[in-house]
Parts: C-alpha cells; structure tokens; sequence
C-alpha cells in the first residue's frame, strides 16, 4: 500500500479509492484514522465525487434525461492509478471510462494529491474537464474522514470528547430527511467555542452546515488534555459532521464542495445547490489538511 513517511507520522493511502487508511503518530504509535471496522462503519475517509449527499430517487436529470448515481457519488469504489510519488507526496489519478459515462455522461479528469510535512497531511483536489467539444462539466467534490474517538485505548469514551473552534460560533444546523435537506434548520451552538460530543447530538443524522465562520475544527477532550485531530479547511462552503450512532467509535469531519440534494422530485444537475461548472479545459483546485498531535 503506498506509504508517506516523516520523522513524526506514517500515512497509507489505498489506490482504491485514493482512500487515506492510516495516520499514525510514530512517538505513540496511535493511529488517528478509523480501521473500517464493518460492524459499525467499513470506510476510512472516502472521496465524494461527483456528487456530496444524496438525490432524490437516486436519481438526477441531465438535459431532460434520468440517471442513477447512489449517494457521494462512484469516486471511493473506483480504482485510481497512482501516477506520481516522491518524499512527502503522492499522486493518484482517476478520468471517465465507458463504465464511469453510465452514470455520469461527462468527461473528467480528477487528482488526488498528498503531501505530508511533519504531522501535518495536505489532501489536494485537482478537476479538469478535458472535453474537446462544448461540453460543460458539472460536478461536487468533499471530504469524508472518520477519526478514531475515542483517540486511543485508554483515552475515555466518546462523550468525553468535543469540538473545539478557534473563537465562539453560532451555528444552524440543515435538517434532514432520510439524507435528503428537508428545508428547515435547527440551533447548535450561540456564540461557544465548544461542540461536546453525545450520540444524541446525531440522532438524526449529519450535523450540516453553510455559511460558517470558521476554517478549522479540533477534535479533542472537552478538557483539551490528550491527543486531538485539527482539520483546516479555506475556501469550503459546507462542512458535515457525522457519526453512525450509538456505540459507533469514530466521527467524521468533512469539508465539501456541495450539498445533499432537498427533499422534492430528481432535478437537473445544474440546477443542484453546490454543483460547479468547469467550461472544457478549465480547472478546479482546492485542500484540506489534517494535523494530528
């Protein structure tokens, strides 16, 4: 499995879905990324593409046309080729295939990139739209990584831990049904610079958000003691927050480039909230970067 490696971190990242597997601090030996355990929740940090969240019907039109493409998109089953690898930086690839143009009836080109400095991990994203012919690309792209939580075999239990912002936020959750925006929002936070974690916090599922103030969340005990995940995230529009429900050892923090679809009848494409156009050979480029500590 493809490796980086610094002085302080390991990081394995799968060709299959250019999935981050592993984020290991080598002083401790604790690895920060959820191990896919399939009794609660079999990823570790899949890539959403085309597509972040789900569509009505699982279903999307295209000039008039209907498609089938199941929630976050094929990107995290796909195989991607890993097409550059030096110190500190891997590079993976994945375009459109016959099987891809099924779903999806574009041409795309997509990058993964990662880039480990220390214990700090860069992800990168690179779209182009390598169509000849007048054919716009319309696409999201997000982040999904689970973090063990609790962080480490002594280390609590999940209610012992928090959210923690750089500064007091208010914040409004999206609410949703059966993954779909149901168009109403619910109180989370009034000016406080902590989240605390509890199953209940996610009993109806994803917290999302949009129009945020802040471009990085910690992960941590509530009293900040202990090993904590930073994610630091400019320039995203939408950010969710997600665990699988009681018992469940991890959460996610995803950054995304788009939303779920609202409740309602399949829509165009290009009528999605979040969805962007790329015109043919113009690119897309954007990063996160995990910090572990």
């Amino acid at each position: 499995m493809p490796t980086l490696s610094s002085a302080t971190a390991r990081v394995h990242i799968a060709a299959h879905g250019a999935e981050l597997t592993s984020f290991v601090n080598l002083a401790t030996g604790l690895d920060y990324v959820w191990p896919a355990d399939p009794a609660q929740w079999a990823r570790h940090s899949p890539l959403l593409f085309p597509i972040v969240g789900k569509l009505p019907e699982d279903t999307y039109l295209h000039n008039g046309q209907a498609y089938n493409l199941s929630q976050h998109g094929f990107a995290r089953d796909q195989e991607f080729q890993l097409i550059h690898e030096e110190a500190g930086n891997l590079t993976f690839q994945l375009m459109h295939s016959e099987a891809t143009k099924a779903l999806y009836p574009f041409e795309f080109e997509l990058r993964v990139s990662y880039t480990l400095r220390g214990s700090a991990l860069t992800v990168g994203w690179h779209v182009r739209n390598p169509a000849a012919a007048e054919q716009d690309l319309l696409f999201s792209i997000g982040a999904h990584p689970a973090f063990n939580c609790p962080l480490g075999p002594e280390a609590g239990q999940f209610a012992d831990y928090a959210f923690h912002f750089d500064h007091p936020v208010t914040l409004q959750r999206h609410l949703l049904r059966s993954g779909l925006r149901n168009g109403e929002m619910a109180p989370v936070l009034d000016q406080q610079a902590t989240l605390p974690l509890s199953y209940e916090l996610f009993a109806d599922d994803a917290l999302v958000f949009d129009h945020f103030d802040f471009t990085r969340i910690t992960l941590q005990r509530a009293n900040k003691t202990g090993p904590f995940v930073r994610m630091q995230f400019d320039g995203f529009p939408y950010l969710g927050l997600w665990t699988k429900g009681p018992g469940a050892n991890f959460v996610c923090i995803e950054p995304w480039q788009g939303v779920a679809s609202p409740v309602g009848p399949p829509q165009e494409l290009s009528d999605k909230e979040g969805i962007m156009t790329l015109a043919p050979s113009q690119m897309f480029d954007c990063s996160y970067t995990i910090e572990i500590g």
